[in-house]
């Protein structure tokens, strides 16, 4: 790495070829191609993939004897190909011929992807190639490809192939194989003038359209050359130049892609066609890019020095490429696998409760963007409750193009090869995510419009499928929620039960709760004409507020030896052999797979996937955790926290990239020494693919974008309020320097600081108010073009 801004991946390794794709994708947020070889297929080492945001669709296969269906996003035509060989010969790949050199460099300030190689024929003949492309940070639906080939010690004719592939499936994913995957058809394909390819083809059941246009020039000695030509699912264009000497021939191919979700054009393929014809060559759009690319690194700066810095920066750049500036015009959401890959099938799950409040402070407006995906299926989510009886939004597990609920109904154990029922649909706290996302972005954008109006009715509907689900027991004179999934997902039933669900899943009821009370102080904060409006609208009773109030106060919280149980029964389960399944297995991170190819099920022991209980220590700073316990009837003590806190980490199998973020985050107040193990967990996950094999299929986002936050909340404490920005700072002596800018509210370019002990903050000179900051409880008013520095303890 270059000052971390260059990532570099020397040599040609098949075995970790798809790793390097998903790490190696290019996006602006509109879509992304992964970065596979551009002269390979897809097959074997290579999957080339480029996905649009938010273009789904649905295909039904039978699986285990069952119809199933599932919503994808899709693999849309690749417009890589691009590939050169002598003439006559074979074409030149390093699947096909001997590998003299191989280096793929991602330049993360310019958002370029290069890759060199000298390759060696069977005759001999040596081509040394240089690929620079980018897909288009400043306009959404161009990309690029400028190819440079030198032949060393040889001369003659080169033979060139560019162009389109439409005959692609969704196939990237090995446990999917069963699955139908091909989502295209109606395939055309045609030429305008002499360099630019088309192809067109519409999604299967949503009739989304979907166009490329390709324009491909060739410079050189003796270039000869035919228009594009249409074949099969795609189009192609073939030349010739003579290569030798010193002179090189470039081949420039520039892409435009348009889908029918598109606004503000008459057909995708007419807009295609004209887009790609009015733009600059390769080097003007290179500069337009990298242009684009220096204000968003600006907007977004995190500085971090050595390679922690390096690692943080790779996932930024992927966290902007999934969710840039041009996110704020489509109707998209969280795709937990960015645009990388088909793991999760590009589903929505919850990663945005991990990448929001970084987005808050640093693009605001596409934090907006993002919770209006959910406002847009808000009504979706109310008919799914009422579907079950109940009031309110019922948010899904996994969503896609319309809110419905798209968590399969079976998924494969690879282990064992046995396709199981999948009860994760039942982890409704994904509708605290909503209204705590809501919150959030209104403390750090101060946009009151947004709380009082789309925030305020999918945070209310919200507590009312709390208020409703919450069943009064008599026994424990407490209300409960019964039948739900935790965050651990592990378990999704009782040992012998014959329904799906646990009881009294700690995390889900204090976040419900939590919502609860959020919903009384919004009620109480609106004004009036606005509140009974709302109300009239939502069809909210006058009585549903102090129901409200009484759930909030009166949920259960199960308790057992000392420390909070992460559901009703927890404490019951057998304990597993921890140190024995180590010892067989080595990597037990899907303890659940290992389990259940035993004829074992994980739902017997207390061995959980990742952080539950914990997950609230992730949420809310210590001093909000406390009181919301004790708006509950409970007293949360550091000692109890602390008795919890060890408890669930030596039962956590760490079967979720976000695990090492919410142990690292929650070990970083309570216990610091021990909490870098899981931050630099966290921050390897994808770089490393520590999950084995997983990364290949798409990047971790959430997990990318939480530890970006990590440094920016968790290390420092902060929490944006209405009044100020609170900071109390924990520094790691791992990540004990390190500077940020952020937005709060409307101060842009506020500057964080954290170095040798003491934490600056400063306010640029720009005409702004003052901003009242607190740290460690001590009051600061910061004015424009001056700064504070305070002395942090020891």
């Amino acid at each position: 790495m270059e000052d971390g801004w260059a990532w570099r991946y020397a040599g040609y390794d098949p075995e970790r070829e798809q790793l390097r794709e998903a790490l190696c994708t290019l996006g602006n947020g509109y879509f992304a191609t992964r970065g596979a070889a551009a002269e390979s297929p897809a097959g074997g080492a290579h999957y080339p993939g480029t996905y649009a945001a938010g273009c789904y669709n649905r295909l039904t296969s039978k699986v285990a004897a069952r119809e199933v269906d599932n919503e994808d996003m899709v693999n849309l035509p690749n417009w890589l190909p691009l590939r050169v060989r002598p003439a006559g010969g074979s074409w030149f790949g390093p699947d096909g011929c001997e590998v003299l050199d191989h280096e793929v460099v991602l330049d993360l300030r310019r958002g370029t992807l290069e890759r060199r190689m000298r390759l060696r024929d069977g005759a001999g003949r040596i081509l040394a190639t240089t690929e620079t492309r980018l897909v288009h940070m400043g306009d959404p639906h161009l990309a690029a490809q400028r190819l440079q080939v030198t032949a060393e010690g040889w001369s003659g004719d080169l033979e060139i192939e560019a162009g389109l592939d439409g005959d692609v499936t969704n196939s990237g994913v090995a446990r999917y194989g069963d699955l139908d995957g091909r989502h295209l058809t109606g395939h055309r394909a045609g030429a305008r003038g002499q360099d630019t390819g088309w192809l067109s083809c519409r999604t299967s059941s949503s009739n989304i359209e979907v166009a490329l246009a390709a324009r491909i020039r060739v410079t050189g000695t003796d270039v000869r050359g035919q228009p594009p030509v249409p074949g099969g699912r795609g189009v192609l264009r073939r030349l010739t130049a003579a290569v030798g000497g010193t002179r090189p021939v470039v081949v420039e191919k520039v892409v435009a892609l348009h889908t029918s979700r598109d606004p503000a054009i008459h057909d995708p393929l007419n807009a295609a066609l004209e887009r790609v014809a009015r733009a600059a060559d390769v080097a003007g759009l290179l500069t337009e890019h990298a242009t684009a690319w220096e204000g968003l690194w600006e907007r977004a700066r995190i500085q971090v020095p050595n390679s922690v810095g390096a690692v943080l920066r790779l996932h930024l750049f992927h966290v902007l490429q999934t969710l840039s500036p041009h996110t704020s015009d489509l109707d998209v959401g969280v795709p937990a696998r960015g645009l990388h890959g088909e793991a999760y099938r590009g589903h929505v799950f919850w990663d945005e409760l991990f990448v929001l409040p970084f987005l808050n402070l640093h693009l605001p407006e596409v934090s907006r963007a993002l919770l209006m995906y959910r406002h847009r299926r808000l009504e979706a989510a109310c008919r799914a409750a009422r579907a079950e009886g109940r009031q309110g939004a019922m948010y899904p597990w996994q969503s896609g193009s319309d809110g419905h609920e798209e968590t399969q109904r079976l998924h494969l154990n690879p282990r064992s090869g046995r396709w199981l029922p999948d009860h994760t649909h039942l982890q409704h706290h994904v509708g605290s995510a909503v209204a705590y996302n809501v919150w959030q972005y209104c403390l750090a954008s101060g946009d009151t419009a947004f709380l009082h109006g789309e925030g305020a009715e999918m945070l209310l509907q919200v507590a009312r499928f709390w208020a409703g689900s919450a069943v009064w027991d008599t026994e424990y004179e407490r209300y409960r929620i019964r039948s739900v999934v935790g965050p651990d997902e592990y378990h999704t039933a009782y040992p012998g039960a014959d329904r799906p669900g646990l009881d009294d899943n700690a995390y889900t009821n204090v976040t419900a709760a939590w919502v609860l009370a959020r919903a009384l102080e919004l009620a109480e904060a609106m004004p009036a004409p606005r509140r009974a409006e709302l109300f009239e609208r939502l069809g909210i009773g006058p009585d549903e507020p102090e129901r409200w109030e009484d759930v909030s106060r009166r949920l259960r919280v199960p308790f057992h030896a000392g420390v909070i149980s992460q559901f009703d029964g927890f404490g019951e389960l057998d304990e597993l052999d921890w140190d024995g399944y180590r010892e067989r297995y080595g990597d037990i991170r899907r303890l659940d797979r290992i389990l259940e190819a035993e004829g074992d099920s994980v739902n017997r022991y207390q061995a959980s996937k990742q952080a539950d209980v914990l997950m609230l220590g992730y949420l809310f700073p210590p001093a909000e955790l406390a009181a919301l316990l004790a708006r509950l009837g409970h007293t949360l003590d550091d000692e109890l926290w602390a008795r919890t806190v060890t408890h669930y980490l030596a039962r956590t199998s760490h079967g979720s990239t976000l695990s090492g973020l919410v142990h690292g985050w929650v070990l970083a107040r309570l216990r610091r020494e021990s909490a870098w193990e899981h931050v630099r967990e966290a921050l390897l996950g994808d770089v490393a693919d520590l999950q084995g094999g997983t990364t290949g299929e798409g990047i971790h986002l959430g997990a990318m974008a939480g530890t970006l936050d990590l440094v920016q909340r968790g290390l420092t404490g902060l929490q944006p309020q209405g009044d100020c920005l609170r900071l109390d700072p924990v520094p790691l002596p791992q990540l004990s320097r390190f500077s940020l800018s952020l937005r709060y509210r409307a101060h842009w370019g506020v500057d964080l600081a954290l170095h040798g002990g003491r934490l600056r903050v400063g306010v640029p000179d720009s005409g702004q108010d003052p901003i009242a900051v607190a740290v460690d409880g001590r009051a600061y008013e910061v004015a424009p073009g001056r700064e504070v520095t305070v002395e942090l303890p020891r």
